[in-house]
């Protein structure tokens, strides 16, 4: 974890102007309650939304960079913000829990060694009472992947997330030697969701190349909008296979009392369903509101 070391290196000024947007509620509450978790080597430091470090304790240099990079900070958390409102719908799906502990969210920023470009976020909410008190009792909400140099996402980001749930998969699978007693026992599970998730991969892989990576809907015709739409849907498909899976394997564990173990598989199933919602939600659901559109434009 060195994502201190890499926003560092970054100047605010060298970073993109980010463009006005109107945020609902939702979005600009968790705005101003948003905590930031950055790492340096093995400590991760948990930075309340007026950037004092929560703990663990900082040393020389988190204090510096706080106090030196401040302006970038800001500018971090307005753009995480910023792409929670265009590219994904975590926060409102978890509004209740979000709502609940009165707009607390942190961003957990893992860097993709990419020299403080590309980070990988993951977003948990907690009671501000318990924040520190009781912080292993988090609610994952979910996680996103963000580009500082570059807002608008090719095919809607989805690349990233279907990339995201193969290799987690892939962790989950070490994960298992560990804590599960008998781990030969669920070889089946393993087996038909590690084959779910590579389908998801190639399928969804050699689709998106066939699809125009931005849309321009001024020009795009009815008929090629509702293939685009269908091959979307297509892909949410796949998605929901694997949801099925991975919701099979979870309940079984429980039953098992593998709670060593099922947490992640809980954690895996939640981002799974966060990307059938962003789809329903705000891919296909939106291009087939713009479908029904064409009939009042032509």
């Amino acid at each position: 974890m060195n994502e201190i070391e890499e926003l560092s290196k970054l100047d605010v000024q060298s970073l993109p102007p980010l463009r006005p947007m109107v945020l609902d509620d939702l979005h600009s509450k968790a705005l101003k309650n948003l905590h930031l978790e950055l790492g340096t080597g093995p400590v991760l430091y948990l930075l309340s939304p007026s950037y004092s470090v929560l703990s663990p304790t900082p040393n020389e240099t988190v204090t510096d960079f706080i106090t030196k990079k401040e302006n970038l900070l800001g500018y971090v958390k307005e753009f995480i913000i910023q792409n929670l409102a265009v590219y994904s719908v975590l926060l409102d799906i978890n509004s209740y829990f979000v709502e609940q502990n009165s707009f607390l969210v942190m961003a957990r920023m893992r860097g993709k060694d990419s020299g403080g470009r590309r980070f990988e976020i993951k977003f948990y909410t907690n009671s501000p009472q318990e924040l520190t008190t009781h912080y292993e009792d988090k609610i994952y909400i979910g996680r996103d992947f963000i580009d500082l140099f570059n807002f608008k996402r090719k095919h809607f980001g989805v690349k990233e997330m279907i990339v995201s749930l193969k290799d987690q998969n892939e962790k989950m699978i070490d994960r298992a030697q560990e804590k599960l007693k008998h781990p030969l026992e669920y070889k089946s599970f393993f087996q038909e969701i590690k084959e779910l998730a590579g389908e998801l991969h190639s399928e969804s892989l050699l689709i998106l190349q066939s699809l125009p990576p931005h849309l321009d809907f001024a020009k795009i015709g009815k008929k090629e909008l509702i293939d685009i739409n269908a091959q979307y849907r297509t892909i949410n498909h796949y998605i929901i296979e694997l949801r099925d899976e991975v919701e099979e394997f979870e309940n079984l564990l429980h039953f098992r009392k593998e709670n060593d173990f099922a947490r992640y598989v809980t954690k895996y199933k939640k981002d799974v369903t966060n990307l059938i919602s962003y789809f329903n939600i705000k891919i296909t659901g939106c291009l087939t509101q713009k479908i029904h559109q064409y009939k009042n434009r032509e």
